[in-house]
């Protein structure tokens, strides 16, 4: 059994290439978006046959987002890196409003969720998950000076601020669990939205991993990002682990996913040379005995 039971997170959040990362994109992303699927998921035979497999983004830097052209993050970089050692050479991009990520893929419109999505048990009922790719403790964005001096949730519960959220992510769940009140949690569809709540005086702060908002912050003056910390829900601390999504049906697929997955979480320095630039270190490679099938237990 993992020594973190119960670890969970949403996904994640929106800017250079890195080490073999930068994805070329030929032509105009959004023209990647139209339904090509249907029908049986496909297999790696399929795929490296075909020579490309369909990747979703949810536009959210530092795990998946285009720029200029290129799909760049987290997320793609390290699928990139896999699906070209299963033989796949390239990734076809996506994109999806995140709360429309999990259904695309059950409608085939893609074969795989890459976005740093969160392993939680509600969405492993829709879902195959791969083994984690990355853990990451949560933070709050706010402005400069902290004015309210928000430091975690129990502070947040304490000062009786507004805290603000994406849609359909886990960190309402955090939120309610700390006892804050659903009229103080007000929900945002962007990143973005997020940082520009805050500045605007809309909410007092707005929580996500503190890798998303980190990297948020860098585009965003006047605002700054507190201290990570690991969030309970009913005693259970929550450590944010997220992986790559596909299909039911589509286990063979997620299992050699996996294994070239654990080649690169096993080798750190390898693991920080594809992703480091995204702010991704050592501290971040999930542990050895966090196991999707644990965390997808209700």
């Amino acid at each position: 059994m993992s020594t973190f039971p119960h670890l969970s997170r949403r996904g994640f959040l929106t800017r250079t290439a890195v080490v073999g990362g930068a994805i070329a994109v030929p032509g105009v992303l959004t023209a990647c978006s139209k339904t090509e699927g249907g029908g049986a998921p496909a297999g790696l035979d399929k795929l490296k046959e075909q020579g490309y497999v369909r990747v979703a983004y949810a536009n959210e830097a530092p795990y998946g987002y285009e720029e200029d052209g290129q799909l760049k993050g987290e997320a793609p970089t390290l699928h990139r890196e896999i699906f070209k050692a299963l033989g796949v050479d390239e990734l076809r991009p996506a994109f999806s409003e995140w709360d429309g990520l999990i259904p695309g893929l059950q409608a085939g419109k893609y074969d795989v969720i890459s976005a740093g999505m969160a392993i939680i048990p509600e969405r492993c009922e829709k879902a195959l998950f791969s083994e984690p790719e990355f853990i990451s403790p949560t933070a709050l964005m706010v402005k400069k000076g902290n004015p309210k001096k928000i430091t975690d949730l129990a502070a947040a519960k304490e000062a009786g601020v507004t805290i603000g959220v994406m849609s359909g992510a886990v960190e309402k769940g955090y939120a309610t669990g700390a006892g804050i009140s659903e009229d103080d949690i007000k929900t945002l569809q962007k990143p973005q939205d997020g940082a520009d709540a805050v500045k605007a005086g809309r909410i007092d702060a707005f929580l996500l991993t503190g890798i998303s908002l980190n990297w948020l912050a860098k585009n965003n003056s006047g605002l700054e990002v507190t201290e990570s910390f690991v969030p309970e829900v009913d005693g259970v601390k929550q450590y944010s682990p997220g992986g790559a999504v596909f299909r039911q049906g589509s286990e063979d697929l997620r299992d050699a996913f996996n294994r070239e997955l654990k080649k690169i979480t096993s080798d750190s320095g390898r693991y920080v040379q594809l992703i480091g630039e995204y702010g991704f270190g050592e501290d971040t490679i999930p542990p050895a005995d966090l196991k999707t099938a644990d965390l997808c237990k209700a």
